[in-house]
């Protein structure tokens, strides 16, 4: 596939995000990677797979984990809550600045899509609603559990967890922090109406389901500063084996945090859908799109939208997984490199940081 981005195309443009100023307006999506150590450290291969990408407006790091109760929906996927983690997210900072690049580390907390196999602990989510799915655990695929209920007591430890990790990131030397509110991991299962069956103050009407959301975004806000902090979510995606009949919690969301003036609003979901005309409306402040696309990237797409003001940016994955030198390839409207689905979880470099870009001589590899 090629596409060519012409120097003044909008998607080309600085957009000042927060307090990060990104060179370009096509963001590096998080991506799971698996390659972490079995204990949530990053691989020492990340400094140089993220550096690799430096050339994106911003990146924005795999989804890790702010607790070790927060982790276990899959193996080898990264922390940021001991001193050996923050340690390790210091050097991929450093390799990505160096390399003149802006980065920020998504947090998340999975939620019922944790299996005790791997998390060590029985999952918890606002109700017992067990996702109808199967995972890979250390001994083959198995069946999802039944969660257990957060009591209300609990709650204020999730919000307290998201605030820590948040101050070790920046401690890090990191530009900011995205929250994972998306794909049906523990902040998604809240603000839907039919995952949380609760009756106390988070669950039942949309303010409520809104709320844990709410709550954490304020804590990392009153925390690093709400010119660091981004938030994603992803209205009615049915990832996780998520259900939502009524988006109206997105809305309570909304109109409550916005006024935080945080830094953007990174929303995964089909533009045609209309509850993005709904969200759009509601936020006034930089609106990140991500089409969630499994195939190649409609960059011509993404490029009438930002030009058009419907978004401020796209956040891309699979086209920088498989390009580090992307921005180049659609100046230029080279071919692009085909990602390798293999090896998007497998362990080591291949598939991780040995694409090949333009001023490389490289074999094609295949699958």
């Amino acid at each position: 596939m090629t596409y060519t981005l012409a120097a003044d195309s909008a998607l080309l443009q600085p957009i000042q995000v927060g307090d990060t100023l990104a060179t370009n307006r096509l963001f590096m999506a998080p991506l799971t990677r698996s390659r972490a150590a079995a204990d949530g450290t990053p691989s020492d291969l990340a400094a140089e797979y993220y550096s690799q990408r430096a050339a994106a407006g911003l990146i924005v790091s795999e989804a890790t984990a702010v607790s070790r109760g927060a982790n276990g929906a899959y193996m080898n996927t990264p922390g940021i809550y001991t001193d050996a983690h923050q340690a390790k997210w210091a050097e991929i900072a450093q390799a990505v600045h160096d390399a003149g690049g802006k980065m920020f580390v998504q947090l998340w907390h999975v939620g019922r899509m944790a299996h005790s196999e791997i998390s060590g602990s029985q999952p918890v989510a606002p109700s017992a609603i067990a996702a109808d799915m199967l995972t890979h655990t250390p001994t083959g695929k198995k069946p999802l559990e039944i969660p257990r209920a957060l009591d209300i007591e609990e709650i204020p430890g999730i919000v307290a967890d998201f605030r820590a990790a948040a101050r070790r990131a920046i401690d890090a030397g990191m530009d900011g922090v995205e929250i994972h509110g998306a794909n049906g991991y523990l902040l998604h299962e809240f603000a839907s109406d039919v995952v949380n069956q609760r009756t106390d103050a988070y669950g039942g009407s949309p303010e409520n389901r809104a709320r844990l959301t709410a709550e954490v975004v304020e804590a990392v806000v009153a925390e690093i500063g709400a010119g660091r902090v981004g938030l994603r979510i992803s209205p009615g995606n049915h990832a996780g084996d998520m259900h939502e009949n009524d988006m109206s919690a997105y809305e309570a969301l909304l109109n409550r945090i916005a006024p935080l003036g945080i830094a953007y609003l990174h929303v995964l979901i089909d533009p045609s859908a209309h509850i993005f005309g709904v969200l759009r409306a509601l936020w006034s402040g930089t609106f990140v799109l991500n089409t969630g696309r499994d195939t190649g990237t409609d960059f011509s797409q993404l490029e009438g939208y930002a030009e058009w003001g419907a978004i401020s940016a796209a956040a891309v994955g699979r086209a920088y997984l498989a390009n580090p030198d992307l921005i180049d390839r659609l100046v230029l409207g080279a071919e692009l490199n085909e990602p390798v689905v293999a090896t998007f979880y497998a362990p080591g470099p291949v598939g991780y940081i040995d694409y090949p870009t333009l001023d490389e001589v490289a074999e094609p590899r295949s699958a």
